[in-house]
């Protein structure tokens, strides 16, 4: 055959993915993982500790040695590499909740097809809902994600280098910035902006990392709470300008300067695309669930950051690309 002829793999891949997303969920909703970690290795013991039909475990298990995820020797189970290090709980890597909020997500994403011809969203969980019950989910789940990129931020940034820093992160989430930035400097206090709901998880998590004392939140709306005069040495959106408007964008970004020290530096991270569009892949696909969850949301280029930024009247912008989909803009 000519190696340069078409075949189906890829478009097969695709087209099956929900398969593979739905095996690990029902992997992690059982504790699969966890279990094979605590040396609970043959399918029957799995299906006896997790209160899964017999049947069930099989094809699971089945299922998860297909995707790499486990390995099989004679009857027993043993976890790969990646799921010790990321599918089991209570380690502090432990990612497991995202496949539950991207299972929970299939059937919104079935109505695609209407999305894309109206061009709005129809689920409820758009991004200005107050105190939605979504964030309390999402947000605990993905913050082991960010920790590569709060760390490529701190080397940038010389966050560990003992001076005095005041910094404020708006839709700071889990607080995984403040709690990381503030464990690596005595010195640096934290102010996060973000729903009550949300501030809650933030409090839980930075306390857990013991410099609660240096970390307040502000409950409330971003868009209108007001952020203040020349009190931030560094101001963070991270993971927020994709769900907003170009002018929404413009407008936080005239308050961070605003809320800046003269020389602060505002940091964003977010998929952000190429210029011509065409790379790079996460961000082009991570598109389609903004369209799906907002209004007006999308995922922006290098040229639309820069352009907004000096609008707003940041005079330099710079881009670092991270170990992760994410890239981060430092604009001062």
């Amino acid at each position: 055959m000519n190696e340069s002829q078409p075949t189906l793999e890829h478009i097969f891949q695709i087209s099956t993915g929900a398969w593979a997303a739905a095996i690990l969920g029902a992997g992690v909703t059982h504790s699969v993982f966890t279990h094979i970690a605590k040396g609970t290795d043959t399918a029957e013991a799995i299906a006896r500790e997790t209160r899964i039909s017999g049947r069930g475990a099989e094809a699971l298990l089945d299922g998860l040695v297909g995707l790499g995820l486990l390995t099989r020797s004679e009857r027993r189970f043993r976890n790969s590499p990646e799921a010790d290090e990321f599918l089991v709980e209570g380690k502090p890597s432990y990612f497991g909740g995202f496949p539950k909020v991207m299972l929970r997500e299939f059937s919104e994403w079935a109505s695609l097809p209407d999305v894309v011809r109206t061009g709005k969203p129809t689920t409820s969980e758009t991004a200005d809902l107050p105190e939605n019950p979504f964030w309390e989910e999402l947000v605990p789940a993905i913050a082991v994600l960010s920790m590569p990129v709060v760390q490529t931020a701190a080397e940038r940034l010389r966050l560990s280098d003992g001076r005095p820093v005041s910094i404020l992160d708006v839709g700071g989430g889990s607080g995984v910035y403040s709690a990381v930035w503030l464990g690596m400097n005595p010195r640096a206090r934290a102010t996060q902006v973000d729903w009550g709901n949300v501030n809650r998880i933030a409090r839980e998590f930075v306390g857990r990392r013991g410099v609660a004392d240096r970390f307040r939140t502000i409950d409330g709306d971003f868009h209108t709470v007001e952020l203040g005069t020349a009190e931030y040495d560094i101001a963070v959106y991270s993971h927020i300008a994709h769900q907003e408007s170009p002018e929404e964008n413009v407008a936080m970004f005239r308050k961070f300067r605003k809320a800046l020290k003269p020389g602060g530096t505002l940091l964003i991270s977010d998929f952000v695309v190429d210029d011509d569009r065409s790379g790079p892949p996460f961000p082009l696909i991570f598109r389609s669930e903004m369209l799906l969850r907002t209004k007006d949301g999308a995922t922006w280029r290098r040229a639309d950051y820069d352009a907004w930024l000096r609008e707003a009247g940041f005079e330099r912008v710079e881009f670092q690309t991270t170990p992760s989909p994410a890239t981060l803009v430092y604009a001062t």
